[in-house]
């Protein structure tokens, strides 16, 4: 099957060069310069601005054209939460085992009567917005936040801005020449303004099979190598030129594993009589971009091809938008509806009894919030998995800290928030300096990295080792012989992200785990991780959609898929089954996650890096290219012995998770 559009993600995740601009690097480099164009009239003298609110890629950048006045663009307004350090220290202690108050969560009510803002800020907010004749699309019960959408010619009057158009990594994004102005008496309720389309290139974290046939415009032409898939490690061998270690041959690609290959990686069975009960009593949600319409029936197929239970009217529901916006720049319904099959397919594998929660966004920018508020505020799940996110922290700082609000209510209502750690390493190619990618950096989410995994025949774990994939081109010479078309191991393609944050501190619960060397008193991610890998993979199944506007779909087949955006629902799955085997309800998870690390018999995989190369060939008949790639090597980012900014503590486990568990 071919790989649907927007698998191989893009933009604020993956390709999007921007420069990062932390609260703690200062906002000079976000500033207007003195040639900056005059705002469109004069703000009044008590009005006030915010520089924090500015894309490093705007304000002063060099802007590549004017959008026309009458262009719609969303926005989105953070109100401040009126006590917030009181809000960060509750979410800890009810996060924290030890801690007095461990485990005793607010109701979504109590959330917003004491730490949310008051619902008069809320309106004044809203009754401004319109007042500028602007549409609001979205407010959430908690009124932490107000998504709208205007023209820009309004958002100019409004915010006392040019807005422009600039071009981020080949795609023409509008965004402030200058830090948004409002008045006074609604600046003191404000704590960031967004009137930018960074969002919108939002992408999920995971690469489809085919994504790595590259370049393109090849013709087709007979591969050098043929590789049938392996339905586990070395399964096939074939003949390639010798590698680093000597050697002639080389295992092919997987097919992808099964749900059962799964549940015996994990400990939740034996990969042959299915687990069917695990997660019983659990409810996962799910956040990605508009919805396929096929999503129930494809994953009941997916069951029952793959000894799954079905999923129910009572065992799986959905919350969808009445209206999609901005759908070429999210790249389309088309672009997510991989990533939507491997959520569902993946936290159904590793929690087949637990009930399955799809909130799909209007778009992927204030969409996702949008959903993520309804699943928050009507207290609808308590794991939620996220594989989306943004190239490294390159956003607005004050955007961040935005952000960070709806973190903060989850961890106080006892709810878990999974966000995948990238799969673009580093982030370095992209942003020319290393990054850890937000939501996955923020202090109250669990961040999940990614392995590459080997399984024998029998389903037994064999080994697992950082994700992270170079590969080089294999050539057939004149004679018939075999050779690189450069040295081993290649070019970097995708690996794990994660790393050191630029704009948040250090949380208590890695204090002593995670090396200082790396943390230099900051946040360093991934938490943990799992099975990740594309060219090890995981298979999912799913009817393609064939037109965007009327979502027609083409017929049920099934493929590979890898990326962070796999081992994010495996864990929430984990996770989930953890709950329910235990009867206990983790919340927000990274303080039990590291306190049951370091203690003794600790049940994760510590993954580590291979100490000859590991290697996997694949051909594309399509376009006649073979590829030898080497696993193990993730940009700056490396695998060691305990914590590293790759793997976490360490790989999941089942029994893991009920150690968590057992924190309570």
């Amino acid at each position: 099957m071919a790989p649907h559009r927007g698998s191989h993600r893009f933009s604020l995740r993956a390709l999007a060069a921007t420069a990062a601009v932390g609260c703690t690097l200062g906002l000079a480099a976000v500033g207007v310069s003195s040639a900056a164009a005059a705002p469109p009239n004069p703000p009044p003298s008590s009005s006030k601005s915010f520089p924090g609110s500015v894309p490093p890629w705007a304000g002063a950048r060099t802007k590549t054209g004017i959008p026309l006045t009458n262009t719609t663009v969303e926005g989105e307004i953070y109100l401040k939460l009126p006590n917030e350090a009181a809000a960060t220290a509750f979410a800890t202690a009810v996060s924290t085992p030890g801690n007095p108050q461990y485990g005793q969560y607010l109701t979504a009510a109590q959330w917003k009567s004491q730490y949310a803002p008051a619902q008069a800020a809320t309106d004044k907010v809203v009754a401004w917005i319109q007042a500028q004749g602007m549409v609001i699309t979205g407010v959430p019960d908690s009124g932490m936040y107000v998504v709208f959408r205007g023209t820009v010619a309004e958002v100019n009057a409004a915010f006392q801005v040019a807005e422009q158009t600039y071009s981020v990594q080949g795609t023409d994004l509008i965004g402030p020449d200058r830090a948004p102005t409002v008045p006074g008496d609604i600046a003191g309720l404000v704590s960031s303004v967004s009137i930018d389309q960074g969002r919108l290139l939002t992408r999920p974290d995971n690469i489809a099979d085919g994504a790595d046939a590259s370049p393109g415009g090849q013709t087709a032409s007979a591969v050098p190598v043929a590789t049938p898939c392996s339905h586990y490690w070395d399964e096939h061998e074939v003949t390639v030129p010798r590698t680093a270690t000597g050697a002639t041959s080389a295992p092919t690609v997987l097919c992808g594993y099964t749900p059962g290959q799964i549940q015996a990686t994990y400990g939740l069975g034996n990969g042959v009589a299915m687990n069917a009960t695990a997660g019983a009593g659990q409810t996962v949600a799910i956040i990605d971009a508009f919805a396929a319409p096929t999503m129930l029936s494809d994953a009941n197929q997916y069951a029952s091809l793959h000894g799954l239970p079905a999923l129910t009217s009572t065992s799986y529901r959905e919350i969808l938008p009445s209206v999609y916006y901005d759908q070429a720049l999210c790249a389309e319904p088309s672009g997510w509806q991989g990533e939507e099959a491997l959520d569902v397919e993946a936290v159904h594998s590793t929690a087949p009894g637990a009930n399955i929660l799809y909130a799909g966004g209007s778009n992927c920018a204030g969409g996702l919030d949008i959903a993520m508020s309804k699943i928050l505020d009507g207290q609808l799940a308590n794991i939620v998995s996220n594989s989306y996110g943004y190239v490294g922290e390159a956003v607005a700082p004050d955007q961040l800290a935005g952000e960070v609000h709806q973190h903060l209510q989850a961890a106080a209502e006892g709810i878990g928030l999974y966000f995948s750690s990238g799969d673009s390493g580093d982030e370095k190619k992209a942003l020319g300096y290393t990054s850890p990618d937000f939501p996955a950096s923020s202090p109250f989410v669990t961040s999940v990295g990614g392995t590459s995994l080997a399984l024998d025949q029998s389903n037994n774990y064999l080994w697992e080792t950082a994700w992270g994939t170079t590969r080089q081109r294999i050539l057939a010479q004149a004679d018939g012989t075999l050779t690189y078309a450069g040295a081993l191991p290649g070019v970097f393609q995708y690996g794990a992200g994660g790393g050191r944050s630029a704009d948040f501190d250090q949380p208590a619960y890695q204090t002593g785990l995670v090396p200082a060397s790396l943390a230099n008193g900051k946040r360093v991610s991934p938490d943990v991780s799992a099975l990740a890998d594309v060219w090890t993979g995981f298979r999912i199944g799913f009817s393609p959609i064939t037109n965007d506007h009327s979502l027609n779909t083409g017929s049920y087949s099934e493929e590979r898929i890898g990326g962070t955006s796999l081992s994010c629902p495996l864990t929430a799955g984990l996770m989930a089954s953890a709950q329910a085997a235990s009867n206990k309800r983790i919340g927000f998870a990274n303080p039990a996650v590291y306190q049951a690390a370091a203690a003794p018999g600790a049940a994760m995989r510590d993954v580590t890096s291979p100490a000859t190369s590991i290697n996997l060939v694949r051909a594309y008949p399509a376009t006649g290219l073979t590829w030898m790639a080497t696993l193990g090597l993730d940009t700056s980012l490396t695998a060691t012995k305990g914590y590293d900014d790759v793997t976490g503590v360490g790989s999941m486990t089942e029994a893991f998770a009920q150690q968590v568990a057992a924190q309570h």
